[in-house]
């Protein structure tokens, strides 16, 4: 997707709630930044929070499209691996998710007057990703929950007025009791929400809702009702508005999905959408740094000490039968070739396995080594494959039986996955701590918990989001190149190194990673297509 030197490519994003960016066209780059004075009725973020019921309408470029989206990919990411590691309500989980805002420059401080920029990336960024996170439920599911615990975060932060003008913003009219009927309620709203003395009910500000709105705090026996309607404290306000959020968020997540066809007939935006989805915003893992430096006698070692479990998984398969399908092929092949094994070593390695089960040398040699060339870049289109991300992993080509790639914690029957961890000397407490993780859909989490545990860490310092970073971040504890908790590289900033072939800014992640998946597509039927 190129554009003439002169000319900005530049995503039309159009007026439909369900489709923010259903149509493209490509222009020159004639718009200004929009004058705006503060209360301007014009300007469309009179307020730093919002429910995204409104698209956008205008014209951004691709660049701004991709690193857009990357961005708030990104923050979503460190949500969820936040949300699982501290308590939401924690002083360390608002400081390290407030770093994260002011990182990406996301809009996190309702106060600021001059955070249009913040305001506009954070609307248009959140309407990228639903169009992109609509197209499967574990997508969706994934999406609503991240969203919901960044808006929670985000609405919290308010302080009591701008709530209040929040509300009003998002036509949640609720009325404030008077402080004659608070007082003439004190005993009934002390005795019946939890915590309040009646010295916090004095301090506290009551709100008069509908019985519908507070149906949460009514099963959990939180409020006081009377008379058809929930007497609610400010400090619970926010369990109503994120169930009003949730609602509406989830609607319009399912009828973005029933819009999908007309987005997947474009030809130019769907591969985009689908990269997204996919998306791992990391370090580039098929630059071997160490290529050659690994012997094909270490490989059996390292598999147990430095390989992710869907690697060892593999390894171990390959050892038992000779063989793998073309998928366990596909994924542990680049793995291999992304920790250092040169072109060479692949064949030898992979030839030397296989001729000790059915295959003999001719057919190997005809067929297999094909594949293998092709894989680094010396067949066929001579496209240099990249090692699967844990994102590509989780939600692509799932195993059927006889296979063994994929995500063991994403793919495996719980039992089976217990039992595996079982015969590799996990702990029970760390074994039933991955499984609630699994439970609750945490995929890269559990394996994370794994890394842990099989390192004999108490906080593995990064976030995990590709084998071959699995494989550097282990090599660098057991050889001593790396401090056991060094607080700077925490939330994934170990992604960013000071290489330039392996940092990934928000700004150039997008066209290079969408560059290498395009070329990656083509071609890779031929790669180990053969059983």
């Amino acid at each position: 997707m190129t554009a003439k030197k002169s000319e900005i490519t530049t995503v039309k994003l159009v007026s439909n709630p369900c489709l923010p960016a259903a149509g493209m066209e490509f222009s020159s780059r004639a718009r200004q930044r929009h004058t705006r004075l503060a209360g301007d009725r014009r300007d469309p973020y009179p307020h730093s929070l919002q429910f995204y019921q409104e698209p956008p309408t205008e014209n951004i470029s691709l660049t701004e499209f991709e690193s857009f989206a990357v961005d708030r990919l990104r923050l979503l990411k460190v949500v969820e691996n936040l949300g699982v590691s501290y308590v939401r309500s924690s002083d360390s989980y608002k400081m390290k998710l407030e770093a994260e805002f002011r990182r990406l420059k996301f809009p996190y401080k309702a106060l600021a007057e001059d955070d249009y920029d913040a305001r506009r990336k954070d609307h248009i960024s959140h309407f990228i990703l639903r169009l992109a996170y609509c197209q499967s439920e574990d997508l969706r599911r994934w999406f609503l929950q991240q969203e919901m615990d960044l808006f929670r975060y985000r609405f919290n932060e308010l302080t009591e007025s701008l709530r209040q003008k929040f509300l009003e913003h998002v036509n949640l009219q609720f009325e404030a009791i008077s402080e004659d009927l608070k007082n003439e309620l004190a005993n009934e709203l002390s005795t019946s929400t939890p915590g309040f003395t009646m010295t916090k009910v004095k301090e506290q500000m009551f709100y008069k809702v509908g019985l519908s709105d507070a149906v949460d705090l009514f099963r959990a026996r939180r409020v006081f009702i009377k008379d058809g309607f929930a007497f609610v404290p400010l400090k619970d306000i926010d369990a109503i508005v994120l169930n009003n959020y949730r609602q509406k968020l989830s609607k319009a997540l399912a009828l973005t999905a029933r819009s999908l066809p007309s987005i997947q007939s474009d030809e130019r935006l769907q591969p985009l959408l689908n990269h997204l989805s996919h998306s791992y915003v990391g370090p580039d893992y098929s630059v071997q740094k160490n290529t050659g430096k690994i012997s094909l006698d270490q490989i059996d070692a390292l598999s147990v000490k430095s390989f992710p479990l869907c690697m060892r998984q593999l390894h171990k398969a390959l050892r038992d039968n000779h063989h793998l399908r073309h998928g366990g092929r596909m994924q542990y092949g680049l793995f291999l070739k992304g920790i250092g094994l040169t072109l060479e070593q692949a064949l030898e390695f992979w030839k030397k396995e296989f001729i000790r089960g059915k295959v003999d040398a001719d057919k190997f040699d005809k067929g297999y080594a094909y594949s293998i060339r092709h894989s680094y870049g010396k067949e066929g289109r001579r496209t240099d494959y990249t090692p699967y991300s844990c994102m590509k992993i989780i939600m692509s080509n799932p195993p059927s039986q006889g296979d063994y790639h994929g995500c063991p914690f994403r793919h495996s029957e719980p039992e089976l996955l217990k039992q595996k961890l079982q015969s590799y000397k996990i702990p029970p407490s760390g074994i039933a701590q991955i499984l609630d993780l699994v439970k609750g859909m945490h995929y890269q989490l559990a394996c994370q918990k794994y890394f842990e545990l099989t390192h004999d860490l108490d906080d593995i310092g990064f976030s995990l989001n590709h084998p071959n970073q699995y494989f550097a971040e282990s090599q660098k504890l057991l050889t001593g190149g790396r401090e056991l908790k060094k607080e700077q590289s925490h939330l994934g900033n170990s992604q960013q190194k000071s290489s330039s072939q392996e940092s990934m800014t928000s700004t150039s992640t997008p066209s290079s990673s969408n560059t290498t998946a395009q070329a990656e597509l083509e071609g890779l039927e031929a790669y180990f297509t053969e059983d």
